[in-house]
Formats: structure tokens, C-alpha cells, sequence
């Protein structure tokens, strides 16, 4: 069984902050969409999941 969690996940680039504190866990066999107007931290997010981007702040499990 495997999950991914965030924890009180941040990221900022400089003085922008494009993910604020965000926490979510998906379970195993869980499908999941992130949604959201541009500029909202969709793909900062899933850069992070992917390891592409470091997390400024919180962990990813």
C-alpha cells in the first residue's frame, strides 16, 4: 500500500510565494485532480510531487 502526503508544504520563488501552506494526503488507488485558475500553484505542485522543485518549507511523503 503507498500514499503521497504533504505536509504544510510551502514554495517560494524569491519574494513570490506561489504555494502556500497546503496539506493534502492521497490514499492508494485514490485518483485525484488539482484544479484552479492560473497562477494558483497547480504545477509548482506537482513539480514538488515529482521532484523537480524543493519544497521551501513542509515535506512530501
Amino acid at each position: 500500500m503507498s500514499m503521497i502526503r504533504l505536509e504544510n508544504l510551502v514554495k517560494r520563488f524569491g519574494a513570490f510565494t506561489a504555494l502556500k501552506t497546503m496539506d493534502l494526503t492521497i490514499a492508494d488507488g485514490e485518483f485525484v485532480a488539482l484544479l484552479g485558475p492560473s497562477g494558483c500553484g497547480k504545477s509548482t505542485t506537482m513539480n514538488m510531487i515529482a521532484g523537480m522543485e524543493t519544497p521551501s518549507e513542509g515535506r512530501i511523503l
